[in-house]
């Protein structure tokens, strides 16, 4: 009922997982990370003590591979698990029990594990190792991320979506990234949402953190400001940070005099919320380098109808005309 990505940076040694699924708080109950050991997702009828006696195993220096084995022997019901793992070193390892709900299956590689149940079909890991794999520049966090809206676009799970989650350790005990969403039609690309608002806001804070080698450190004077302007003034603010979907329904009643009912703005907020979540993505970019200003200039349509009726008029006038010299004796 789940699909996820477990991985290692090579470069910077991050390690992460991201992870969506149809069912609530995929985040609390799946990812389970430790800097410098490992990253599991455990799932399908999640175990949670398999992620913590892989990270231990890991952490006494056992590879993936092997930590995943010596952890399962000791479910007597690994037949129902799924679980992927990550090291600090050594290739991604991958277990999918016989008894999980199809379709399910896993993709390892040499930085990663890709693993999935209750699935529309292969698509989807096979989207998201291809996706992984074609980003190796990218921050970890950013291939996770692409590697998960892959997944998604290539069908994820059968029964629909809800919850999706990102967490990325790097060399501190607390999380480098950490966000989730719960309770959502399109929790992917919402995560999208909310994990680009972070690198603006949350990123520029976790940078000024105290370190176990500079526990004095403090967010710089930028940040600082920043953080003590209200939430729409901030950098990246949405739409949606400016006020509830509930406020802006009330708003648009109250201009045009119109109640909704209950049970069609549900479905008008199903149907419109991702294109709205993207025109709110775009609202934050800057293209004016790529491309010139597009200005809509609504005098051109007045003069447009009035050059229209002036020809419809002309046209008339001369088919009367014609009209009347016909019937003339």
């Amino acid at each position: 009922m789940t699909f996820s990505i477990v991985a290692r940076c090579p470069a910077s040694g991050a390690l992460g997982v991201a992870v969506s699924t149809a069912v609530p708080a995929v985040g609390a109950m799946c990812i389970y990370v430790r800097a410098g050991v490992g990253a599991v997702s455990t799932q399908s009828w999640v175990n949670p003590y398999l992620a913590l006696d892989v990270l231990e195993l890991l952490e006494r220096g056992a590879d993936a591979e092997s930590a995943l084995a010596q952890a399962l022997g000791g479910d007597p019901a690994a037949d129902l698990r799924q679980i992927g793992v990550i090291g600090e070193r050594g290739h991604g390892a991958a277990w999918t029990g016989a008894q999980c709900t199809g379709w399910a299956g896993q993709r390892t590689g040499a930085t990663y594990s890709v693993q999935g149940n209750m699935l529309v079909g292969a698509a989807t890991l096979d989207a998201m190792q291809a996706a992984f794999e074609a980003t190796p520049d990218l921050a970890l966090e950013e291939r996770l991320m692409q590697a998960l809206e892959a997944g998604q676009a290539a069908g994820g799970d059968m029964r629909g979506r809800q919850s999706a989650a990102l967490k990325v350790m790097r060399d501190e005990a607390y999380a480098w990234v950490d966000v989730r969403v719960d309770e959502h039609e399109n929790p992917v690309a919402e995560l999208r949402r909310v994990f680009e608002l972070a690198r603006r806001q949350v990123t520029p804070f976790v940078e000024g953190m105290p370190t176990r080698d500079d526990p004095g450190r403090a967010p710089p004077p930028a940040v600082t400001r920043m953080l003590l302007t209200p939430p729409p003034s901030r950098p990246g603010a949405t739409q949606r940070a400016r006020g509830t979907a509930d406020e802006r329904i009330d708003e648009l009643a109250r201009w045009i005099g119109v109640e909704f009912a209950d049970d069609r703005i549900a479905h008008n907020l199903s149907v419109y919320r991702t294109i709205l979540t993207e025109i709110d993505k775009l609202r934050t970019l800057d293209l004016s380098e790529r491309h010139p200003a597009i200005v809509f200039d609504m005098t051109r349509v007045y003069h447009a109808t009035e050059r229209t009726t002036e020809r419809m008029t002309e046209r008339t006038a001369e088919h009367t005309a014609d009209r009347v010299a016909g019937e003339r004796p």
